[in-house]
């Protein structure tokens, strides 16, 4: 049977989806060459035909998990007033819905324990998606000008990535709440 020509596009685009979910919920080994290729119908065998190596995987799964999450915060900042924007990009980052649904959120709130350990080779790969990260969302962060607009996004998203990171360890949701709250207000408080 002959397949369309968009057709090992669209097995290629499920399979980095399924294994940026799987990523951010499971962890980097969660995203196992075996079991992402089941998931997309294929065998193991059929992974070198999409992918250079499991690194390839794991870059590209960065990838869609980085652009899932921009293109959420900037869609609700871009729907703020502009002085108001990043604290749009606050609230939807600090929400219990990122804080419960980890396989949809940022990948640096899931793995950044994990990704501090990987090869020093896909280490300036990483920090490239992180760049085009904060790229994207400087023009919505507090300041007049880039240094301070840049200097805002690295506290603001530090101290983001912290409490959900934390809060997600806690097993109460009281306490997961008072978690993303407290840093909410810690940070309205902090920048104006």
């Amino acid at each position: 049977m002959r397949y369309p020509p968009e057709h090992k596009a669209d097995i290629h685009q499920k399979i980095v989806n399924d294994a940026s979910r799987r990523l951010r919920a499971e962890g980097l080994s969660g995203a196992a060459v075996s079991t992402v290729m089941q998931a997309a119908g294929l065998t193991h065998g059929g992974f070198y035909k999409h992918f250079a190596n499991k690194d390839d995987l794991l870059i590209q799964s960065l990838r869609e998990a980085f652009e899932q999450i921009t293109n959420a915060l900037t869609l609700d900042a871009s729907r703020s007033k502009p002085h108001e924007a990043w604290k749009t990009v606050v609230k939807t980052y600090l929400s219990p819905e990122h804080c419960d649904h980890p396989e949809h959120g940022c990948p640096l709130a899931a793995l950044a324990s994990e990704l501090v350990r990987t090869d020093k080779t896909i280490k300036p790969l990483i920090a490239a998606e992180m760049v085009k990260y904060k790229t994207r969302l400087l023009p919505f962060m507090p300041g007049l000008r880039t240094t301070d607009k840049e200097g805002a996004f690295f506290a603001i998203f530090s101290t983001m990535i912290g409490a959900v990171a934390i809060a997600r360890m806690l097993p109460d949701p009281a306490m997961r709440k008072k978690v993303l709250a407290n840093a909410r207000t810690f940070l309205f408080r902090s920048f104006r």
